[in-house]
């Protein structure tokens, strides 16, 4: 009698490779992050001074100067042009940065010019969901605005998202922090979670 091929050994060590090759896939690292429950507005530095950005309305007075003084919006490319100086870049820069970049631009016209900045307008707040969520893109969005709302505004995520891999990254002053989130904390509001607002310049990212 012929004895039958041992193929189910076979069949069996391929899926637990594959098994293997899943659980090692699901615990890759995900970068440096900090969970919500541990973050702290003070790792942004609340003090910081704002960034002028695209479509803010500034207004920049020259010291005894109201014909070098004016009020314009930040165009697309980032710049503006004011009495005397063309084409400075102000989207990205605080107020006190452009102030004294255009001291510098109008020093051939006024002895020590003094320049006060200020934004008399923000841009509409709008938020960045990114990855695996239905509808990637960029929102409205309110100033109460949380992560899961962002979420149902991207139109939820998707069947590939990890429920535990919910990102914010933020900006600072040495380039951005990730806020990790979990879905089960956000729907029941647990800790952190249902407190944590959004802020302009914050992406969501679903892994």
């Amino acid at each position: 009698m012929e004895r039958a091929s041992p193929k189910r050994p076979r069949a069996t060590g391929a899926r637990i490779g594959l098994a293997l090759s899943l659980a090692l896939s699901a615990c890759a690292d995900v970068g440096p992050f900090v969970w919500v429950d541990d973050y702290r507005q003070g790792h942004v530095a609340p003090d910081a001074e704002c960034v002028i950005a695209v479509g803010d309305v500034i207004s920049a007075r020259v010291y005894q100067q109201d014909a070098m003084s004016g009020r314009v919006r930040v165009r697309e490319d980032g710049k503006v042009s004011l009495p005397f100086v063309d084409d400075v870049v102000a989207a990205g820069r605080t107020p006190t940065a452009l102030a004294r970049q255009l001291e510098e631009r109008l020093k051939p016209f006024v002895n020590t010019p003094v320049v006060t900045v200020s934004i008399e307008e923000t841009r509409p707040l709008q938020i960045s969901v990114l990855g695996a969520v239905v509808r990637p893109g960029i929102f409205p969005a309110t100033a109460d605005l949380g992560v899961l709302e962002a979420l149902a505004a991207a139109g939820g995520m998707s069947e590939y998202a990890q429920r535990d891999r919910i990102f914010v990254l933020r900006p600072t002053r040495h380039g951005r922090e990730r806020i990790r989130f979990t879905y089960q904390a956000l729907v029941r509001a647990v800790g952190a979670a249902g407190q944590f607002r959004l802020q302009p310049g914050d992406t969501v990212v679903v892994e």
